[in-house]
């Protein structure tokens, strides 16, 4: 199957964090993505191609664009494309040459996508940073962790990942809806800042109600109450209970042996303390497997919480295919479904370089600037 985003032509000025993501994300459901390198680039963290999972699905054109016809040839390949996508700090495409101005006038009907961390403009738009920076700004950080103890990082989940990559390919998907009426391009600034705020919508409204106190691990959904957090077992392992709803309560107390009498008030802050303290009493009298079979598949809101090896093999994900095998790697398959156009089963990842001339080639550039582009050491 083509996918649902055959025929959509991307280019992708290779960087770090959520742009690869949101340029898989693309590549996963039909786009062709080309994914411009710098010559000799190592893979993400210095691994092996094959390891660098976000770069799956694309042909790489490695080209030094410090060198002569470099530029031309790349506004070449944006003069047939429908999107560019972009995540260096605010200037580097100007410098490059490849700036908005430049790439629209070549294409008057180009997304320009633009990840950056603190946005196009304010500030700090210039400053350094990484996800956890961004997401500290956003007061999404603040509000992780438990009670009495310092933020978490979420990994990088929340700002490269949920803020940043998941919103550019939604920014990039509704410039190009836009576009099909209109006729015209545009840029889309998505902030990492941005993203982790909008993520936070929730929550700055039960804040605003009074539902949602600013110390954290204390609240509904941070480890505050007992219906919602994770419990640690006899064997070390952990399980993860979110039985809000009050049927959903009522359940989990059921097949834990529990008397419901001994949880009044279970919305009550007040005795959640108590509460948590006795389901930790109870979940470290068994293993986690065997919790799950008292537990798993019920209503009680819950599941075990599972490793890096032992998701791929769970069988409801075994079931769905929510997992794959690329290249002899084990990494999550694309999503979302859809009903006709099925995603296709992503190539591996190739080293910078890999694809150059037949990229170049395939999208109109003929034989004889390949060979000025290859004399001058740009390919």
């Amino acid at each position: 199957m083509p996918g649902a985003l055959a025929g959509l032509r991307v280019i992708e000025m290779v960087g770090l964090g959520p742009a690869p993501l949101c340029a898989m994300l693309l590549a996963d459901h039909g786009a062709e993505v080309i994914r411009i390198d710098r010559p000799g680039a190592a893979g993400a963290l210095g691994l092996p191609p094959q390891y660098d999972v976000a770069a799956r699905g694309r042909r790489s054109l490695a080209i030094d664009l410090r060198k002569p016809g470099a530029v031309d040839a790349v506004l070449d390949l944006v003069a047939r494309a429908d999107v560019l996508i972009e995540g260096f700090r605010p200037g580097v495409m100007e410098r490059l040459g490849l700036g908005p101005d430049v790439c629209l006038a070549r294409q008057p009907r180009l997304v320009y996508g633009r990840m950056t961390g603190w946005g196009q403009s304010g500030p700090l738009a210039h400053a350094a940073g990484h996800d956890i920076n961004y997401i500290a700004l956003s007061g999404a950080l603040q509000a992780i962790g438990r009670a009495g103890e310092a933020p978490v990082p979420p990994l990088n989940y929340v700002g490269d990942y949920g803020g940043g990559a998941m919103l550019l390919a939604f920014g990039v998907l509704a410039a190009l809806y836009e576009a099909q009426r209109s006729g015209r391009g545009q840029v889309v600034d998505a902030a990492m800042t941005d993203g982790a705020a909008l993520l936070s919508a929730m929550f700055y409204g039960l804040k605003a109600a009074g539902a949602w106190r600013n110390e954290r691990g204390t609240n509904l959904l941070d480890s505050g109450a007992h219906f919602y957090d994770t419990y640690r077992c006899a064997d070390g392992k952990y399980v993860a209970v979110g039985a809000i709803e009050p049927q959903f309560h009522a359940e989990l107390l059921a097949r834990l042996g529990l008397d419901a009498a001994e949880f009044k008030r279970p919305l009550d802050p007040a005795q959640w303390p108590q509460h948590k303290a006795r389901l930790a009493a109870v979940f470290a009298t068994r293993t986690r497997d065997e919790w799950c079979t008292v537990l798993e598949g019920s209503d009680a809101c819950f599941a075990p919480v599972l490793d890096w090896d032992e998701a791929p093999r769970h069988p409801h994900n075994v079931a769905r295919g929510t997992f794959v095998e690329i290249g002899g790697v084990v990494q999550p398959a694309p999503a979302p479904r859809f009903s006709r156009s099925e995603a296709p089963t992503p190539a591996a990842p190739v080293a910078a370089g890999h694809d150059s001339e037949a990229v170049l080639r395939d999208w109109g550039i003929d034989a004889q600037r390949i060979g000025a582009l290859r004399d001058a050491g740009a390919i």
